[in-house]
């Protein structure tokens, strides 16, 4: 079945939330182990009826986000998912006070409960209106990012369509993109400091209501922050300031140098060589024929997972009016398989969607083959991002089917890039923790400490003429401060444990492989930690990892350099 005949069921609500009270119920009057792992399985059951029905709905709305159907759908999700999420609670304190507990860890692992333990501490009835508050400004960002139509060079284009303008070899052409791009943000700077403002309220008043000290500590629960705190995460920042900032310097300076500029600005940031970026070699379909045959031949479990994504239509690929911005990966378990959404603009991005994200829909593909629940086969989003960050670099072998003659440039620019996120993610990171410690801060206070934290990490970047980057608004671009909040340091600990396997790669390919393969197999079955300890790799927070990382990265580029 193709994805356009994925048929959507409405959740009733209260249809819903009886069946969980009676699976509930079940659970606390059984009379064995036995019992209640048939319960389990019948919830199971249930929330992938739920998933379904909320993915199709989000991957249909992104589409085209003036579908009026879907948008009034994805309001109807909004409001009974917290409502949903009440009942379940009843459900997860069953479980966890059950007189079978340790038969049950038994089976299903202990990973299962600490998330359960969480999920306990991150809701509560008391925040459900404030919760589906919170759902409603996610999605007015969304819809008015999605709503961008800038005029330029004689033509109309949203966010995502202007990506090549900011990477052609004219400067002058980059700055004015930069610019049209920064207009549409000031035009809407009073609307986004306000949903953003509310935002933060929104999620200080959850916090208080749960009896947390702030958003921070809520923020944390809720992203399944199993195996490390707060506090190692403020000292994998330090080390990244002062072990990888650096050496980013360093490869900013070179950077500088190859495109001819004397200072690097804003605008000159992603563009990397002076007869131009990196770009993908072929029409879309020619692209799209690549991938197939990349993953065809990477081993016989990705032959297996690509020809099941064609053969379904499980992509949405180009950009177009209308539609959201950025990518993702979404599962849909009802149907046991995963969706790609992104926005094709003729840039390198368009090869990193079917590493990165097709990264993601393959561990979905092998998790879904070798673990029974739906809780257990999701991992943490380090894990995931692991997942898809590593596929990155498994891709190199076949780098040439898309870049031909251009492949040794992106190869480069691709391992620079990968270091230099590294210090931006820790800036974003940092940047939500300082406004969450300090709910009180005005617009133009978060902007300034954007500006000093910026400073901390990209002290190579002037965006002083630059209107919408100059007044410290930059930050309103990333779409997770909005609708993801603390998800960003994921992707610098995912980051730093993909290195660990690029570093393999070097050394063994298809050695390398079979761990990943191990790794995202393994699903959601162990914390991110222990998934990571159980590849043989180093902890991403441990003491001395990143430095090391870096200074093998650092020396590969040195070597490499065009």
């Amino acid at each position: 079945m193709k994805f356009n005949e994925f048929v959507y069921k409405r959740v009733e609500l209260e249809e819903m939330k009886e069946k969980i009270r009676q699976i509930t119920e079940a659970v606390k009057t059984a009379s064995d182990a036995e019992a209640q792992i048939a319960e389990i399985y019948r919830m199971n059951d249930l929330m992938k009826e739920h998933a379904t029905a909320d993915a199709l709905v989000y991957i249909r709305y992104t589409i085209n986000t003036k579908d009026d159907f879907y948008v009034k759908e994805r309001e109807y999700n909004d409001h009974i998912s917290p409502l949903i999420a009440e009942e379940v609670q009843k459900y997860n304190e069953a479980l966890l006070n059950s007189p079978f507990r340790s038969a049950l860890e038994a089976k299903f692992g202990k990973v299962m409960f600490l998330n359960l333990e969480l999920g306990m501490k991150g809701f509560s009835p008391e925040v459900t209106e404030l919760m589906q508050e919170e759902s409603a400004l996610q999605t007015q960002y969304q819809s008015l990012l999605a709503s961008a139509q800038i005029e330029y060079q004689g033509g109309t284009y949203n966010l995502s369509q202007m990506g090549p303008f900011t990477q052609n070899k004219d400067r002058e052409v980059r700055k004015s993109a930069q610019e049209a791009m920064g207009r549409f943000f000031d035009a809407h700077q009073e609307e986004l400091d306000e949903i953003f403002d509310k935002l933060v309220k929104n999620r200080t008043e959850q916090a208080r209501r749960l009896g947390m000290k702030n958003f921070v500590e809520l923020g944390y629960v809720r992203r399944q922050r199993n195996c490390y705190t707060p506090e190692a995460v403020s000292n994998f920042r330090k080390q990244v300031v002062e072990d990888l900032v650096p050496i980013v310097c360093e490869i900013k300076k070179n950077q500088a140098e190859r495109i001819g500029v004397d200072e690097l600005k804003v605008y000159d940031d992603s563009f990397q060589f002076p007869d131009g970026n990196a770009t993908p070699q072929g029409t879309y379909e020619e692209i799209m024929e690549a991938g197939r045959r990349m993953y065809t031949e990477m081993s016989p479990e990705t032959a297996d997972f690509i020809k099941m994504m064609f053969d379904r239509d499980l992509f949405d690929v180009v950009a177009k009016p209308g539609k959201a911005t950025g990518g993702y990966c979404c599962d849909i378990p009802g149907y046991e398989c995963p969706f790609i959404f992104s926005n094709f603009n003729g840039t390198s991005g368009d090869v990193d969607v079917l590493t990165h994200e097709a990264g993601h829909a393959f561990a979905s593909y092998m998790a879904d083959k070798h673990v029974d629940l739906l809780d257990l086969r999701l991992p943490s989003m380090e894990a995931a991002e692991t997942h898809s960050m590593s596929m990155e670099f498994f891709a190199t072998p076949w780098y040439k089917l898309f870049f031909k003659e251009q492949t040794k440039k992106y190869e480069l620019s691709h391992l620079e890039g990968t270091l230099n996120f590294i210090p931006y993610g820790c800036l974003v990171d940092h940047f939500q923790e300082i406004v969450y410690e300090h709910p009180e801060m005005t617009p133009k206070e978060r902007n300034e400490a954007w500006l000093k934290l910026d400073k901390m990490y990209r002290p190579y970047l002037d965006m002083a003429d630059m209107p919408f980057y100059g007044r410290g608004a930059g930050w309103q671009r990333q779409s997770h401060i909005y609708a993801t909040p603390f998800y960003y340091i994921d992707y610098c600990l995912a980051q730093t444990v993909a290195l660990q396997f690029w570093l393999e790669m070097e050394k063994d390919w298809k050695q390398a492989w079979e761990k990943y393969k191990a790794f995202v197999k393994r699903g959601g079955t162990d914390t991110f930690l222990g998934l990571v300890a159980g590849a043989g790799l180093k902890s991403p927070v441990e003491d001395g990892c990143i430095r090391e990382i870096a200074g093998h990265a650092s020396e590969w580029i040195k070597e490499h350099e065009l």
